[in-house]
């Protein structure tokens, strides 16, 4: 009888709590569509959520991510100019060769040095050189990694893109970067999408297009790393997954550069697109949530922490002294 009252008492207190959550977290998807909450403000809003409110679709939130990202790509591809962005892409070309073989070069060696478990290792070197969570979403099912190697890598990943969003534009403005070099910087050192563009939009419609193109163009890279992979750990049965959202990104950019009347339309789309950024940057902050950033563990932390400042300081160095 008395668990029947207990019951009775602490159910209706839950849906209530449930309800506020939902409504709180639907309100602050509302404030995304006002130039009053920023990409940094949107995750950093997000994060705060996660730790102190609690996430009410977490559930549906990766597939929510990976569709709205997917989409403000596309739609930012309506507002670059093919010409400038193949330029950019030349540009980036040898850089972001030579700066995935160092990353996954420095990787083996830290996680050697550090005794962290193989596929964890590889799946954050992965996200470190290429493209953050997307990158290890392809890569893991082509060395079969578990769920907890995947967790402990995207956790691991998203920690240091957060940090990312908020101190690249200080650092580039501290450092006095053009546009050009702030979106190229943005491209090789921040791990995931979403953040870069978040970063890189704060220098300025360049900065963006530079960014945007490098970005995609070294996620291209997630085909040759998925099926180099599938040979290092000896898994002939997986299937590679191709970013086909990337096609439509430079369709977009086509359209946009060479057909009159696309570009009447194009600052509408890309308004909506970066709308779309900022609140997929909330839904990635609203992700982390305390058991996520308990997961995992300091050494994956440390490798990941170490690959990132390697890179991030490498690219910089070379950027200033050469472009």
């Amino acid at each position: 009888m008395f668990n029947l009252n207990k019951e009775f008492l602490t159910k209706p207190l839950l849906n209530t709590t449930i309800t506020i959550q939902k409504m709180i977290f639907a309100s602050i998807i509302v404030l995304c569509f006002f130039s009053i909450v920023s990409p940094p403000i949107a995750l950093l809003l997000g994060i705060l959520v996660a730790q102190f409110i609690g996430h009410p679709f977490l559930h549906l939130n990766n597939k929510a991510v990976q569709f709205l990202l997917k989409l403000s790509v596309v739609g930012l591809g309506f507002g670059m100019n093919a010409s400038s962005a193949l330029k950019a892409g030349k540009d980036g070309f040898l850089f972001t060769i030579f700066s995935i073989v160092l990353t996954f070069l420095l990787g083996y060696i830290v996680s050697k040095l550090l005794k962290t478990e193989r596929k964890t290792s590889f799946l954050i070197s992965g996200g470190t050189a290429i493209c953050g969570g997307s990158a290890i979403a392809a890569i893991s099912p082509a060395i079969k990694a578990d769920e907890k190697q995947i967790s402990v890598a995207l956790g691991t990943i998203f920690i240091l893109n957060s940090i990312a969003l908020f101190i690249f534009p200080f650092i580039g403005q501290l450092m006095d970067l053009n546009a050009s070099q702030f979106g190229l910087w943005c491209a090789i050192a921040i791990h995931d999408t979403s953040s870069v563009v978040g970063a890189a939009s704060k220098f300025g419609a360049e900065a963006l297009e530079v960014a945007t193109t490098v970005k995609l163009a070294r996620a291209l890279w997630i085909i040759p790393i998925s099926l180099v992979a599938t040979l290092i750990f000896k898994n002939k049965d997986s299937k590679v997954k191709i970013p086909y959202f990337i096609g439509l990104f430079i369709v977009a950019m086509l359209a946009n550069s060479y057909i009159p009347f696309v570009n009447d339309f194009s600052i509408y789309i890309t308004t909506v697109a970066k709308i779309g950024l900022t609140i997929t940057l909330f839904l990635i902050g609203g992700g982390l949530s305390p058991k996520v950033l308990s997961s995992v563990g300091i050494k994956p932390l440390l490798l990941g922490v170490t690959l990132w400042i390697f890179i991030s300081v490498i690219s910089l160095w070379v950027i200033t002294s050469m472009y």
